[in-house]
């Protein structure tokens, strides 16, 4: 019996619009299709059981099995019945079986099921299982079950064609290092004093921040700007003196310290920091928040709007005249420098790693052009460019496509958010969304973005999706 459901095996690729055959000796199996919709699965094939030979009272149970590695599921069985097997199923009410067939000649099942779908059936095969029993329903032969086909129905992927722009050269490469120093003085002076208080600690915040410039062989130092902040106690024409003559004082300090010329350091000064005290109670869980925040927004003079707050909260105020208004005292600084152009990609990403402030976008960009697209190292690149340039159009655009080719799609659309309206950024949200299936939108920005030549590839990819979105591939075994 085995030798009889031996098979001789053929392959072949086929789609549910033109099936084709296998063929199994002495049974012929033809015209193995399959079609699927969103909620249903049909499987189609003809067996040809003419051959086979069986007792009178004996059957041959056909079973189609489709499984996969997790999961199965049993079709609808085919009886091919010997003659007194056959006339004992009709009398016991088999004639209302479509699959139930007498042995001989006419043992011709074209068998046609429709099963819910699942989406373990994606990628599944199909096999025979064989059963030939007696006349009391007995296995005397089970056969090896016969492999017929494999089905693949996963749904078609969109394949992304990313477009990275390279940015602008950076021909004069300025940076900045800031910091701020609370430098104290002497009630209602300017003159600096270094040793009093904790000067020598806020002072040297700043020498350490001029001497990390000055100290890099890659950078040459090219300016400096100081703004003083007095804070708003006391009368104001009293503040703009202090403020005022403490920056120069600050000032002169510094260019002395380093023998800068006169014109190195530029200075700026805020007689009243009302802009801090608002930061600081709008973040703060002081009482009466809101009352203070009013009046701070007020159009009142600052010598009134400082009177109000202290005669209208007198508690809140002393704690702020004491905890927070000797913080308003401060002097921002800024350094400024010129960096000299890096060309060996090597270097550049050894610089990447250590001083990324160092690099433009331009350099990013060319180092990243010696990596495998797609690496770990390829999408560091990108990474360190936007947090580097935070708000360049290009650097956005050129880390939401890396994002996007490591399926971190959360990132990419945060990035296309501050991308521009660029065609290229258009496309790039085309890909996005056709990446996450979102078709309809995908259209419309691939639409926007017509000069791009992938925009209309990618739409014709698109189209083509949609329309086997339902497909089956099958490989006849």
């Amino acid at each position: 019996m085995n030798k009889i459901f031996c098979a001789a095996l053929m392959c072949a690729t086929v789609v549910s619009a033109g099936a084709k055959d296998i063929s199994v000796s002495p049974a012929r199996i033809t015209n193995i299709d399959a079609a699927r919709t969103d909620n249903n699965l049909f499987v189609a094939m003809d067996i040809d059981m003419s051959d086979v030979k069986i007792g009178s009272n004996q059957e041959l149970i056909v079973t189609p099995v489709l499984y996969s590695a997790t999961d199965s599921l049993k079709l609808q069985d085919i009886i091919f019945a010997g003659r007194n097997r056959y006339y004992n199923e009709i009398r016991n009410g088999g004639d209302n079986n479509p699959y139930l067939f007498r042995n001989g000649d006419k043992a011709v099942a074209n068998y046609r099921v429709t099963v819910p779908y699942q989406s373990w059936m994606s990628r599944s095969d199909i096999k025979l299982n064989y059963d030939v029993r007696s006349c009391c329903g007995d296995t005397i032969e089970r056969p090896e079950p016969l492999p017929i086909a494999q089905l693949n129905m996963e749904p078609p992927v969109f394949a992304a064609d990313f477009v990275y722009i390279p940015p602008k050269v950076e021909v004069d490469k300025v940076r900045e290092e800031t910091g701020s120093a609370f430098v104290d003085f002497v009630v209602n002076k300017t003159d600096i004093r270094p040793s009093y208080r904790n000067n020598t600690v806020e002072l040297a915040k700043i020498r350490e921040t001029i001497d990390l410039v000055r100290n890099d062989k890659d950078v040459t130092i090219t300016g400096m700007n100081i703004h003083g902040y007095a804070s708003p106690e006391g009368p104001y024409d009293n503040n703009i003196r202090l403020a005022k003559g403490r920056t120069e004082a600050l000032k002169e300090y510094v260019r002395n310290l380093y023998h800068f010329d006169k014109d190195f350091i530029t200075t700026e000064y805020t007689p009243e920091d009302w802009e801090g005290l608002r930061k600081y109670v709008e973040n703060s869980n002081i009482n009466n928040r809101q009352g203070i925040l009013d009046i701070i927004d007020s159009n009142l003079a600052p010598d009134p709007k400082n009177s109000k707050i202290q005669s209208t909260y007198p508690t809140e105020y002393a704690f702020l005249l004491k905890n927070e208004y000797p913080a308003l005292r401060h002097s921002d600084y800024v350094v400024r420098y010129k960096v000299r152009a890096y060309y060996d990609p090597k270097e550049i990403l050894q610089v990447m790693r250590t001083q990324p402030q160092k690099l433009s976008l331009a350099e990013l960009y060319a180092a990243a052009q010696t990596l495998e697209p797609g690496s770990a190292d390829f999408n560091e690149v990108f990474d360190v460019a936007v947090r580097m340039f935070p708000s360049d159009a290009i650097a956005n655009l050129n880390a939401a496509n890396a994002a996007m080719g490591i399926g971190n799609y959360q990132a990419a659309e945060r990035y296309l958010s501050k991308a521009g309206d660029s065609e290229q950024a258009e496309y790039a949200r085309g890909v996005l969304n056709a990446l996450k299936k979102n078709y309809t939108a995908a259209r419309t920005h691939f639409g926007n973005a017509s000069s791009i030549p992938q925009a209309k590839a990618a739409l014709d990819s698109i189209n083509q999706l949609e329309s086997n979105k339902n497909k089956v591939n099958i490989i006849v075994k």
